[in-house]
């Protein structure tokens, strides 16, 4: 097996690496680079662009976006914005304005994305790099190269660019500061061509009047310095009027272009920083070193230098163009390249798969030889196991019929014994008066009686079923005369509820075929619970009706319901839900399913909780459905239906009350809180320990714990399977909450394992008895827990009462709380305005639970401890230190020195100087 893994991992690794090598996949951009265009003129924007290009032309691996706003910032913020959809990894930015474009480029840095900002800058600080030409220097070099050509005399006309933007400031501040020292040379006028030739061509005109002393003129840009030679020349003013531009830029129509030709006398280099743009950018994402702000240098072009700009730009061209036929070279060899190689790669995988099914082959038949001999070997042990499974089987299936046959046996068995018991307590009962303390006893029994044999009759029909034995004897009977006399014999109990218990009859369908004994335990069956979850002053409706084949009984109630869990759960056999506040054998409602389902009918519910439950119940009409055997009647069962009547209706008898003893009367000294589901075993421990304490009673985990606070009991008896929360979980909470961890717990349960009665223990209950117990023996130990706290509390007082003494208490929790409030009361002596609201709010709990505390653990009110304590705290003053009776009064907090003498006779018998003199 070893060898054969290895073999598969060869192979498997081979062709892994085959195809790893015929991988063609095209390389992926290592960066998407978005650039947004916007100022200038479009050639200025075209000569930018190619610079970017040429540079890119380096990075062929590189994605570059390129979008152009056409001097419109509403549609530069839009072209960014889809820029950061498509996710660059870069922004380059030539803004429009500086102030609308300032979000746009904030936002994008401030989401990590790096922004390159070209020619003008926005009015935030926040961009990764600016790279462009210092508009002041370019407005200084064309203010001094015009000094120069004018000879230090004549007027300058400034036609200037968009108002506002930083080019257009920066510029002519260049120009007044390169004037300053000249007073012959003066900027006689300004107009704002906004960079554009139209603009400035429609302002001239309309200031022509200043053009009429003008000896030069210089524009921010070429083009508007061509618009202004081409007014000069139809207003006839050309000769002798000099024009500088800005940009210089190559190509047709460029400023080079127009220096050359003679139409401008010269213009300033304003590089448009594409190639540097691209630079920064990708040294920006390689993560290398570069600077926040890049100044391009400039130079003055004139007739002296124009030629030798355009031969280089020229040759600059020529270089590109080169580069590119060069790019479409190497892509023709790359793609023959790529041919190749696949047809090599082609060949290379069918050689390897070859060899891989040649190995699979030569493999499988050797294993295939391994598998036949591995068959032959688990077939004889198959038809081995499978003579030891039927010979299992053979004995299973007797041991099974012998423990069926020991549980009927066991079951009619039960039956003899509660007849013994059942018949001398009726006679018992017979010479009892029930108001008695034995007839309640009695009363009890006879009822748990019924109860047990209920239970054994259950399960005796249910391992009928089992073993199906339970054979249908349908005749016909009136459905109604049989409703009324099971609804009759349950009338007592629910009148005695206050239950109204009543028959609608919306359609009767006479005569219905069915089984009177197995019929009449499922509506006994449904009666009882509804009885048992209804309380009194409730209602429980049966209704019979029909349709064509069916007859249908609803038995309705509007007691304590069921949820959706619940519900879905009922009719499966030893149910039995946690919430419900009575609980039986869980095999009711599924052994009244399987009897409906032999006469051919169904059961169903439907409940919400806390509104009640409805049980339908529909059986066919007619007697096609049943089979000859089945409609063979059994011999008259009046006797025992009576039995029948009798076992439910018992089950769900309230206890009588009885007479309230006269010892009730006195005030108690302990109280015991009693938290039971069971309502008769409450009602019968609250009857055995009411001669001897208060009593307080719940049904529920929840109901009990909102006692124990309330209430504040000395002891505390509780079942652990409750509704609400368990007794184990009950009993956490109360030990961890301040108000109640000194109330000592004692858990009832039928869980009696071992583990169970350790977990029991560990949930810091105090003793752990198990169902069915004796009743002397859990009144010993409730006197015993209550005797032990009164122990416990002569020990707090003295642990509180000398200084400095540290006993060990039966509980942390107990503990720290007399300590924090024997250091609280300490640390106020002093304060004659210490109170017990304020004990409260430091503490942390409410004044009456304050009371109660420092009354359980100390057997004092908290108002007497304090005395108390100042008292004692006056006695070491008056015997320790040499204080006047007065300012020992001030010191433990009493302001009146004669009220102060007067408890203090009272509690040592002699006034504070009497004592001061004895000791």
């Amino acid at each position: 097996m070893m060898r054969s893994r290895i073999f598969f991992l060869i192979l498997f690794s081979t062709l892994l690496i085959t195809l790893a090598g015929c991988s063609n996949k095209p390389k992926q951009a290592e960066y998407t680079i978005g650039f947004s265009q916007c100022v200038g003129s479009d050639l200025w924007r075209q000569t930018m662009l190619e610079e970017m290009k040429m540079e890119l032309s380096l990075h062929p691996h590189s994605k570059f976006i390129y979008a152009d706003a056409n001097n419109s910032s509403s549609r530069q913020i839009t072209q960014v914005q889809d820029m950061l959809s498509q996710g660059v990894d870069i922004l380059i930015i030539s803004p429009n304005e500086a102030l609308p474009l300032t979000g746009i480029v904030e936002e994008t840095y401030k989401k990590g994305i790096p922004v390159v900002v070209i020619d003008r800058k926005t009015s935030s600080s926040l961009y990764t790099a600016y790279i462009g030409a210092e508009n002041y220097q370019i407005g200084k070099m064309a203010g001094s190269y015009l000094v120069n050509i004018l000879k230090g005399k004549g007027n300058i006309l400034e036609i200037m660019g968009l108002p506002g933007s930083s080019p257009a400031i920066e510029r002519g501040r260049g120009l007044m500061e390169a004037i300053r020292n000249h007073p012959g040379v003066q900027v006689s006028a300004q107009l704002h061509g906004d960079w554009l030739p139209e603009n400035t061509a429609r302002e001239l005109l309309r200031n022509k009047d200043k053009l009429k002393d003008v000896s030069a003129i210089f524009a921010h840009n070429d083009m508007m310095a061509r618009s202004a030679r081409q007014v000069l020349r139809q207003l006839g003013l050309d000769s002798g009027i000099k024009v500088v531009g800005v940009d210089a830029l190559p190509g047709k129509g460029g400023g080079l272009d127009m220096v050359g030709s003679g139409m401008l006398t010269a213009s300033v280099l304003y590089p448009t920083g594409g190639k540097e743009a691209i630079s920064v950018a990708l040294r920006i994402l390689g993560r290398q070193s570069f600077q926040k702000e890049n100044l391009l240098q400039s130079l003055i072009i004139d007739s002296s230098n124009v030629q030798l700009m355009k031969l280089q730009w020229a040759r600059i061209n020529s270089q590109q163009n080169d580069i590119e036929r060069q790019q479409v070279l190497l892509a023709d060899q790359f793609e023959i390249y790529k041919n190749q190689r696949l047809v090599l790669n082609f060949i290379v995988i069918t050689l390897v798969l070859a060899v891989v099914f040649g190995g699979l082959a030569f493999h499988a038949l050797l294993e295939n030889r391994k598998i036949n001999r591995s068959l032959e070997h688990k077939n004889q042990e198959i038809l081995m196991q499978r003579n030891q499974l039927i010979e299992m089987s053979e004995k299973a299936e007797a041991a099974t019929e012998a423990k069926l046959n020991f549980f009927t046996n066991i079951s009619h068995e039960f039956r003899t014994p509660l007849t013994l018991i059942l018949s001398p307590l009726e006679d018992l009962l017979k010479n009892e008066k029930p108001g008695t303390a034995a007839g309640r006893e009695l009363n009890l029994i006879h009822k748990n009686v019924y109860r047990l044999l209920r239970l054994v009759n259950q399960l005796m029909d249910y391992r009928k079923i089992e073993h199906k034995e339970f054979k249908l004897h349908a005749s016909a009977n009136p459905l109604l005369d049989f409703l009324k006399e099971i609804i009759d014999s349950f009338r007592h109990n629910a009148g005695k509820r206050h239950i109204d218990l009543r028959l609608i009859v919306r359609e009767n369908p006479q005569l219905v075929w069915f089984d009177v004994n197995m019929l009449d335990k499922v509506i006994f069956n449904l009666l009882s619970n509804a009885l048992k979850f209804t309380a009194d002053y409730g209602r429980i409706y049966i209704a019979l009706g029909r349709t064509e084949t069916e007859a249908i009984i609803e038995v309705s109630d509007n007691g304590l319901g069921m949820t959706e869990e619940e519900l879905g759960q009922i009719f499966n056999r030893f149910y039995q839900s946690d919430t419900n506040y009575s609980r039986g054998s869980g095999l009711g409602l599924s052994l009244s399913k399987e009897l409906m389902m032999l006469h051919k009918g169904t059961i169903s519910a439907s409940s919400k909780k806390g509104e009640g439950t409805v049980f339908t119940l529909r059986l066919p009409l007619g007697e096609e459905h049943l089979s000859a055997q089945e409609k063979i009647p059994q011999q008259s069962q009046g006797v025992r239906l009576y039995d029948e009547m009798k076992i439910y209706t018992t089950a769900v008898e309230k206890e009588p009350a009885g007479n309230v003893s006269a010892g009730l009367d006195l005030i108690k000294d302990q109280s015991v809180l009693i938290i039971e589901d069971n309502v008769e075993l409450l009602d019968y421990l609250s009857r055995k320990f009411e001669s001897d304490y208060e009593i307080f009673t719940a049904t529920d985990g929840n109901e009990g714990l909102n006692l124990a606070f309330e209430k504040v009991p000395d002891l505390i008896i509780s079942d652990i399977v409750m509704p609400g929360i368990s007794g184990k979980a009950f009993t956490n909470q109360l030990k961890s909450d301040i108000r109640t961890s000194h109330i000592p717990v004692i858990l009832l349960t039928a869980q009696g394992s071992m583990e169970q009665q350790i977990t029991g223990i560990q949930s810091h209950a105090d003793i752990y008895i198990t169902k069915p117990f004796n009743f002397e023996y859990l009144q010993a130990n409730v006197e015993n827990l209550i005797r032990n706290r009164a122990m416990l509390k002569e020990h707090y007082i003295s642990d509180i009462s000398v200084p400095g003494s540290r006993k060990t208490t039966a509980n942390t929790i107990d503990k720290k709380f007399l300590n924090d409030f024997a250091g609280l009361v300490e640390q106020n002596l002093g304060n004659e305005h210490f109170s017990v609201d304020e004990i409260s709010k430091v503490i942390g709990v409410s004044r009456v639970q304050l009371y109660r505390k420092v009354k359980a653990l100390l057997n004092c009110s908290v108002t007497d401890y304090i005395l108390n304590r100042r008292l004692k705290k006056a006695k070491y003053y008056l015997s320790n230190e040499d204080y006047s009776v007065a300012e020992i009064s001030y010191k433990v907090g009493i302001s009146s020195p004669t009220y102060f003498s007067t408890i203090f006779k009272a509690k040592y018998g002699m006034t504070p100087t009497e004592f001061k003199k004895s000791s």
